[in-house]
């Protein structure tokens, strides 16, 4: 038999596809302990629990009535062989039957090496009251709370295996398709009071030290618990999806995050991950479990998409690049947005492709063009072709000078320190407040700027102006050509999701032409090229650079330009 294929699982922030719905205690439980019974808004009983999957401790032997698995089952019930027995109306089991109000049943021995079953929640609070959400009381902080996030994805690809039926009625829809390993670059959950080696399902060596929300793991329910990850934090994911991809120990990776942010994660992942397989990514609309989830059929899409080899050259190597997978549609990384809080709420951006090929039902993976833009292992920009260290900017006195920036340790690795800071500046029509074209009302570009040489030694900016040309007021593009002076490189993007290209840069600009990227995409691809080719070189002054100042640094935004334009 052919082997199957070992797939890394990487577990990003803030995702809904690894959260799951709050806990909550049973009616089972609350009438066991004489607590009030969950209600509906009449004030009646809920007539039913919730079921969670849950491990049994011991054997326990149950008696399921026969044809009860479908209304229709009775109906051809000459199909089907003897029931195991009966039982009767004190619940007594009987190989035969005693009266005719007996039900007939099967016996089954349900054991706990058979993994999770569908169980009411019977915990309560340590105060004896009934969980009701994630926490003990409203606010509660973040000791008094349940993490909803997975802290990997082991636990869902099992609980997908072992409660969830594929097209032909089996279960191990996961398992049958491939073997896994699990990683925590930067996951949505968290272990607050740490975790021996022993328990640890991802590749790590060592115990798991007291993890720390917004530093460790990153959630955004509880709502006020919610936090967001750094750069240093993308340094470290990047860290460790390349060094996994790089053992060449795996057939293709999936990465789960966020379905609003995902789109970006997995675009810098195509941009700068060396390999030559596949990495898709996944979010979910619908938390794990609840009613129509759809992060657990994008994740199943994503098996059998790297299963299936479509996206191979004639060399067996990756030939579409870093793909997003949801609701069917794969959508190439460059391209995907979320464009609603909706199961088919993506969009493809850039209005030049974007959709190369669909999944699931009603047939095979299907592609229908591949990309011809630079990914993954043919990237200008990955992490193999990133060297050392680079040049940056940095105040000194009244001016500007380059500093170096180490990029990469003896390892390989990327410093977190080394993310340049790239922000994004927006502009309008009626923007100005006085007819000008000087940078001084530009406060905001200003102070940015002030702070990038003071902290930031690779930095940059996006300019998101009209559509598709790009255009920006007067007074932006003064402040944003002093920034360029600075050493800090500019691309300009249309507004939003613009569907034409943004003109190539003339003989005058001092900007990077950021093709049909959504600000958002050009942001990544220009911290790839700071960490790639360095800052440009500073003017003397920045306010009156000389020719060959410009000459200079209009030489340097020319390797960036010949990146934009293939990537």
């Amino acid at each position: 038999m052919k082997p199957k294929p070992r797939i890394a699982v990487f577990s990003g922030p803030t995702a809904t596809v690894q959260n799951s719905a709050p806990l909550v205690t049973s009616n089972k439980a609350r009438a066991k302990y004489g607590l009030p019974l969950r209600t509906h808004p009449d004030g009646t009983p809920m007539r039913w629990d919730a079921l969670r999957p849950q491990r049994l401790a011991a054997p326990v032997t149950v008696y399921v009535q026969q044809f009860s698995a479908h209304p229709l089952e009775s109906q051809v019930a000459e199909l089907y062989g003897p029931p195991d027995g009966f039982v009767g109306r004190d619940g007594t089991f009987h190989p035969e039957r005693r009266a005719p109000e007996d039900v007939p049943v099967y016996e089954v021995t349900l054991a706990p090496e058979d993994g999770l079953y569908l169980l009411p929640h019977m915990a309560r609070q340590a105060n004896g009251q009934p969980w009701e959400s994630d926490l003990t009381h409203p606010g509660a902080p973040i000791s008094q709370t349940r993490i909803p996030f997975f802290p990997d994805a082991s636990r869902i690809f099992e609980e997908i295996n072992r409660l969830s039926v594929a097209e032909d009625g089996v279960a191990d829809i996961l398992g049958e398709r491939a073997d896994y390993d699990f990683y925590r670059p930067a996951p949505s959950g968290g272990y607050v009071k740490g975790l021996p080696a022993a328990l640890r399902t991802d590749k790590g060596e060592g115990d798991i030290p007291p993890e720390i929300n917004g530093e460790d793991f990153f959630v955004y329910r509880p709502p006020h618990l919610g936090r967001s990850p750094t750069t240093g934090n993308l340094a470290r994911l990047t860290n460790i999806v390349q060094r996994a991809m790089a053992t060449g120990s795996y057939d293709g990776g999936i990465y789960l995050e966020g379905s609003p942010s995902v789109e970006e994660t997995i675009y810098w992942l195509n941009l700068v991950t060396d390999t030559t397989v596949p990495i898709v990514a996944n979010s979910a609309q619908r938390a794990h479990g609840t009613i129509s989830a759809d992060g657990d059929r994008n994740i199943m899409d994503s098996v059998d998409y790297i299963r299936s080899r479509i996206w191979a050259g004639a060399e067996g190597r990756d030939e579409v690049g870093a793909v997003a997978i949801l609701d069917e549609i794969i959508f190439t990384s460059r391209e995907v947005q979320k464009g609603d809080a909706r199961p088919g709420g993506y969009v493809a951006t850039g209005g030049h492709g974007g959709i190369v090929g669909s999944i699931g039902q009603p047939g095979p993976p299907v592609l229908t063009f591949k990309p011809a833009r630079l990914h993954t292992w043919r990237s200008a920009v990955n992490t193999s072709r990133l060297p050392e260290s680079v040049m940056g900017v940095q105040r000194s006195g009244h001016g500007v000078q380059l500093v170096p920036v180490q990029v990469k340790d003896a390892q390989g690795d990327l410093v977190p320190s080394a993310i340049p800071y790239v922000t994004i500046e927006k502009t309008s029509r009626w923007l100005p407040l006085r007819p000008s074209v000087a940078k001084d009302d530009e406060v905001d570009i200003l102070a940015q700027v002030d702070r990038n040489l003071r902290e930031s030694p690779l930095a940059g900016f996006v300019s998101e102006g009209s559509a598709p040309f790009a255009r920006m007021t007067d007074t932006v593009i003064a402040a944003l050509n002093y920034a360029v002076c600075c050493g800090m490189p500019v691309v300009r993007v249309g507004r939003g999701n613009a569907e034409g290209f943004a003109p190539p840069p003339t003989k005058r600009d001092l900007c990077v032409s950021g093709s049909n990227l959504t600000a958002t995409k050009a942001r990544l691809l220009l911290m790839a090229c700071l960490l790639r080719f360095g800052a440009p070189p500073p003017a003397a002054n920045p306010d009156q650079p000389t020719d060959d100042e410009v000459a200079a640094i209009q030489a340097k935004l020319r390797e960036y330009q010949e990146v934009f334009d293939t990537h």
